[in-house]
């Protein structure tokens, strides 16, 4: 569900930590130069054995061919959810559906033309071409392009290019003179998540929206430095178009009709018109786009003279502001509201401790027939993996913990299925969950990257050294390393981890993409096939299969003695946050005291380094009792830092360390409370969120305290 942009060598490290999404990673730069000497594996345990070798490329092959061959749109896919929850059952897990009743809207028709000023027309396609050699781009039940959510409505009228459609694209568009109201704004995919583009033109008075995908996304794989389009070869077909949802992600996910409790039949209806758009909005491809902006060159401002990140793109236009006198845009959207039940399928092995759990899950709906990457790559990890740990079990094996396997529906609506899943089991996850471990897009290209919170940050790269990536004869830890550079994303939203994150339980992405020099990715798009995967995204399977074999955490998470958590590494990161805020706080000439923020952040360094301690202390005696304490603690802390209310005007977000940017939708704000009312110059504000954010880490601290 998640996308952005290649970064730049120089600033990588700085934006992979804090730009990280969950649906599509950053096509970062080919890593060729910082590659670094391999690292032998570190042996596996017995039970490791079992679980990495009975992880087969070709049976997830398998997976991902059923699942990429049938539609499988939010709320119309019952018969993948049976299928799954059965394939799981035959591995020993106890599996059933649980369904929801949900508010989602699908596409009856749509319309979108150009109207120069001498009066001719230019009329887009709007749809993806159908290409002999990929079956499921033919099919006659192929779902048409569009966003969800999305208002029905219609528009004509003058249009502006709005760059990425962010709050300060706006901002500049007001400075510079260009008139919004009453106009169509036409904005280019990348930077915040889509809805939030919508929302912004709707809040500026305009209305309707027409996002298009530009190829500056695409790093080196484009037709103009020479390489074939898809399905020829390795770059962009012109046609792709990238459809999803424009809930306003940032201010809640889940059914935008019962926010905060679980959508059932009978349930009361909240208004929603607060977080889906009110003006319509349509997605369309870069040829299609490219008529529409060049119609806007020599008018208004010239995209150079904008000076805005992200503004200018790789086409073959100025990217100017317009609007172009005379020269409009004519849209149509009809969309059919429904509410209608979606299924999520749980699989569950019961541990001997029943009060400890470890969730995994990824989610089974997609925009398309095909979804071999986003979300079905993931499917056939889980799949595979529930056939993996049924192996275990064959052997009479049990594990400690609760381990909870999920396939979600509907989280490309905005995160839907797994939203009004903990909305209803929050109590007994309250009580019980230790972590989440999340895989949306689980392989789209062979690089590793990885996005958690920081107590988890240790136990995923010890994983990684266990695994040999892709077959080679180097570890994931190795290949994601020089990848990375050794950085773990922070968790922002995106995907399906989001809901739990923000109920205080600590949670985990995984994901393999591309980097500038690989296969592009056709985000959302019907190209998204099995054809695709098996000839340029992953021939062969074999990054779903090394991702199959690091969901090894899972195991290690839930079958250890002690819950391997590195909470002086959250301390470290803690510190790292606060002298980002100060840098901010510093970039805005305010002067705000920080020190209680210091001496919270201080306290739980102390608790953290003594819970430590007192866990090495409870193995070395084998003091059961005492060891469950520490598990207890390690399994709890994470809730003191949503026990403060949520955010301004957005109180799903209760984690007072990080969440989704208010106008990013995906990408992670640090200290978000404090942070975001000072980029507003808000200092009461800030200085509220000053304390509670104090307040929230020492619940934490007092937590651990020992």
């Amino acid at each position: 569900m998640r996308h952005h942009s290649l970064i730049k060598t120089q600033t990588l490290l700085g934006l992979f930590l804090t730009c990280a999404n969950a649906c599509l990673h950053d096509r970062l730069p080919h890593p060729q130069l910082i590659t670094r000497q391999n690292t032998p594996p570190t042996p596996l345990n017995p039970e490791e054995t079992t679980l990495v070798e009975a992880i087969s490329n070709t049976t997830i092959s398998e997976w991902s061919y059923y699942y990429t061959h049938g539609a499988h749109l939010a709320g119309k896919n019952l018969t993948m959810a049976e299928w799954t929850a059965d394939r799981w059952k035959e591995n020993g897990w106890n599996s059933s559906i649980v369904s929801y009743y949900v508010y989602l809207n699908y596409p009856v028709n749509k319309s979108l033309s150009l109207t120069y000023s001498n009066g001719s027309v230019y009329q887009p396609s709007l749809e993806e071409a159908v290409l002999s050699q990929d079956d499921t781009t033919s099919y006659p039940n192929r779902i048409p392009t569009f966003h969800g959510y999305s208002a029905s409505g219609s528009a004509n009228a003058e249009f502006v290019y709005v760059g990425r459609g962010q709050q300060v694209d706006f901002d500049r568009l007001i400075e510079l003179g260009v008139p919004l109201e009453g106009k169509v704004a036409v904005a280019k995919y990348g930077g915040p998540f889509r809805g939030l583009k919508v929302k912004n033109a709707q809040e500026n008075g305009m209305i309707g929206v027409i996002i298009f995908t530009d190829t500056a996304e695409d790093g080196e794989i484009t037709e103009a430095n020479g390489y074939a389009a898809y399905p020829d070869g390795p770059a962009r077909n012109p046609t792709a178009v990238q459809r999803g949802s424009v809930q306003f992600l940032s201010t809640y996910p889940g059914d935008p009709t019962t926010p905060g409790y679980p959508s059932k039949e009978g349930s009361p209806r909240a208004d929603y018109s607060g977080v889906v758009p009110r003006i319509p909005s349509i997605p369309i491809s870069y040829i299609d786009a490219i008529p529409i902006l060049a119609a806007l060159d020599g008018h208004g401002t010239a995209g150079d003279a904008v000076n805005r990140t992200g503004w200018v793109g790789a086409l073959n236009v100025t990217y100017s502001t317009g609007p172009a006198p005379g020269t409009t845009l004519s849209m149509s959207n009809l969309m059919e509201d429904a509410y209608t039940p979606i299924w999520d399928s749980i699989g569950i092995i019961n541990g001997t401790i029943a009060d400890e759990t470890i969730v995994i899950g990824n989610h089974r709906d997609a925009w398309i027939i095909g979804g071999a990457a986003d979300p079905n790559s993931g499917t056939a990890v889980i799949v595979e993996l529930a056939k993996a740990f049924g192996k275990l079990l064959s052997q009479g094996w049990r594990p400690r913990r609760n381990i909870v396997l999920c396939s979600w529906d509907a989280e490309e609506y905005g995160l839907v299925g797994s939203t009004e899943w903990v909305e209803e089991y929050v109590p007994w996850l309250t009580e019980t969950a230790v972590s989440y471990l999340n895989i949306d897009v689980g392989a789209s290209g062979p690089w590793p990257s990885i996005q958690a919170t920081p107590e988890l940050h240790t136990i995923a790269t010890d994983v990684m050294r266990k695994i040999l990536w892709m077959d080679s004869n180097r570890t994931m830890y190795d290949v994601w390393y020089d990848y990375t550079q050794g950085s773990i994303g922070v968790l922002g939203s995106g995907s399906d981890f989001t809901a739990f994150l923000h109920n205080g339980i600590g949670s985990i992405d995984m994901g393999a993409g591309s980097d500038s020099t690989d296969p592009i990715y056709h985000y959302h798009s019907n190209f998204d096939s099995y054809h695709w995967m098996s000839t340029f995204g992953d021939p062969g399977f074999l990054a779903h299969k090394s991702m199959a074999q690091v969901c090894s955490p899972t195991y290690n998470l839930a079958d250890q003695e002690g819950i391997q958590f590195d909470l002086p590494n959250y301390s470290t990161q803690l510190d790292n946050y606060y002298e980002d805020l100060l840098s901010t706080i510093s970039s805005t000439s305010q002067n705000i005291d920080t020190s209680i923020l210091k001496s919270a952040i201080d306290d739980f360094k102390t608790g953290a380094t003594e819970v430590q301690a007192l866990e090495r202390q409870a193995i070395e005696t084998k003091d059961s009792e005492l060891l469950t304490l520490v598990n207890h603690k390690y399994r709890d802390f994470q809730r003191g830092f949503v026990s403060q209310g949520g955010l301004p005007n957005r109180e799903f977000y209760r984690h007072l360390i990080f969440a989704p940017g208010v106008d990013t939708g995906y990408a992670a704000t640090t200290f978000p409370g404090i942070t975001e009312a000072v980029v507003a110059k808000n200092i009461s504000l800030a200085e509220e969120f000053v304390q509670k954010t104090a307040d929230a880490i020492r619940v934490a601290a007092n937590i651990i305290k020992t």
